[in-house]
């Protein structure tokens, strides 16, 4: 895409579920590089709702249909450094979305650490759209097991396994 170089990106996340906001992200990212790896966190320090694999197949099938001109998009899990990730995967732009300002301080930290640990990584923010900067994977959670409606928020694919998790 870039001079003749060939461009690998990293979208990490726990994914827990996978939203439309990050779906959107996921889209806007696969058309800035020649290949996307989006990366699932194991992150059992968060205790998420959905187990890895889940997670994994959520997101494959969420984004079956997603081939952007040019980029090839993967799902892969990662256990390990984002930045060591990084460097086994030869990506040299890691994607984060930032909805609001709040987000910003931790992503910041987490860039400068990157960084001071890899200088040839580059981290990009992208801003959530504005129909999805209030969405997160929390919010969806916690307003599907309370019995409200989060349709809106996610693909019927995630509806229905977030359903099957709180037995609607």
């Amino acid at each position: 895409m870039n001079n003749g170089k060939f461009i690998t990106g990293i979208y990490p996340g726990t994914f827990d579920p996978v939203t439309k906001g990050h779906l959107h992200l996921i889209r806007r990212a696969s058309r800035m590089v020649d290949k996307l790896i989006i990366a699932v966190a194991d992150s059992p320090k968060k205790e998420p709702l959905f187990t890895y694999e889940e997670r994994l197949d959520m997101l494959k099938t969420d984004i079956s249909n997603m081939q952007e001109k040019g980029c090839e998009i993967e799902v892969r899990s990662f256990n390990k450094l984002l930045i060591h990730f990084a460097r086994d995967v030869n990506a040299s732009l890691i994607f984060r979305g930032l909805r609001a300002v709040s987000d910003f301080e931790y992503e910041f930290q987490m860039t400068g650490m990157n960084a001071k640990l890899d200088s040839d990584i580059e981290t990009v923010f992208l801003m959530a759209a504005d129909k999805w900067q209030f969405v997160s994977s929390s919010f969806v959670k916690e307003i599907s097991s309370l019995g409200g409606s989060v349709e809106e928020f996610i693909t019927p694919n995630v509806l229905t396994k977030l359903n099957k998790k709180f037995e609607k």
